[in-house]
């Protein structure tokens, strides 16, 4: 008994063991020069580890379940290149985490360059901050999965040299969720689009400021159903697109949409033009509850209610 037991630990330990995640360390003295060298033998379950440096690289990432993970976000600088003409990041695997990394300068021949281009089924972003870009996040011609991006920021983004380009573009996903970020001074793009089936922005700053030129904060073009709770938001005087800050379903809506609801937000207009909060060219009534908006703004244009005002908050008439 006692030697089957014996065998059954052993056999237990070296499951475990096998389950545990290979790190490959990326950096001056260590493993890997570049990212890029990681990235050639990375495997399904692997950890890369990038140490705190200013890397010109770009990087096409295959594997699956990996884990990229830089040591410090505001240290660890990579970019300044392209590869396949598509971004800094390409992530081509699937379930896919990237954290604590700054992503910067995607440049390309058609304007379309990304800090990540996602290519493959899920993507969590953590902690990443994204710095003129074409786009921030690029991430088309998947129709599954889940784009999550946490506690990152972009800066400077965005792009209308040729196709727009913009903060965070998805296609036709499953689910886009957008949560404690910050967006500020996008060019040109709107800070966040999104074509997926759910679009969710959730507790974020979005804001042009003085020198941003963005076309609108959010555009959900197509609908779906869409949850924008707890931001902070702002056009700027230099707005390339005042007519709107939130649109939903302005190019043909063709996504089952069964709610919208905006709630709990905050929004200023920081320039001499007037504007509308979100306007609506879908058949779903959007609700607007507890928005704070000046009263120089109209609240909604399209079908949709105001079911509930935040204190102290004067909308403007609804024409």
């Amino acid at each position: 008994m006692r030697a089957a037991l014996l065998g059954f630990l052993l056999i237990t330990l070296s499951a475990t063991a096998g389950a545990e995640a290979r790190v490959l360390e990326v950096g001056p003295g260590r493993s890997f020069i570049r990212p890029s060298a990681a990235a050639a033998v990375a495997q399904s379950g692997d950890v890369i580890r990038i140490a705190p440096g200013t890397y010109e690289d770009c990087t096409v990432w295959r594997a699956d379940r990996i884990v990229i993970e830089g040591e410090d976000a505001d240290r660890v600088i990579i970019g300044n290149r392209t590869c396949a003409g598509k971004g800094v990041f390409i992530i081509q695997g699937s379930d896919v985490t990237v954290r604590g990394v700054t992503l910067v300068g995607a440049r390309t021949d058609d304007a379309n360059g990304a800090g990540i281009r996602a290519e493959g089924v899920n993507l969590t972003v953590e902690r990443v901050r994204f710095l003129r870009n074409e786009n921030g996040i690029l991430y088309a011609g998947v129709r599954r999965g889940t784009l999550i991006v946490r506690d990152s920021a972009f800066i400077g983004n965005g792009s209308c040299e040729k196709a727009c380009a913009h903060g965070i573009y998805v296609g036709q996903l499953e689910r886009l969720s957008v949560e404690g970020s910050r967006f500020i001074g996008t060019r040109q793009g709107h800070h966040i689009k999104s074509r997926a089936l759910r679009t969710e922005i959730i507790g974020n700053e979005i804001e042009d400021g003085r020198d941003g030129t963005a076309s609108y904060l959010i555009d959900v073009p197509n609908g779906g159903a869409v949850l924008i709770r707890g931001n902070r938001m702002s056009k700027g005087p230099r707005s390339e697109n005042r007519a709107t800050a939130i649109a939903i379903g302005a190019e043909g809506v063709d996504r089952p949409t069964p709610e919208i609801l905006i709630e709990d937000n905050s929004f200023t207009l920081d320039g001499n033009y007037r504007t509308v909060f979100v306007t609506n060219h879908t058949a779903t009534p959007a609700v607007l509850v507890r928005n704070r908006i000046p009263a120089t703004v109209r609240p909604l244009r399209g079908d949709g209610r105001i079911s509930a005002l935040a204190p102290g908050t004067h909308y403007a008439a609804v024409e």
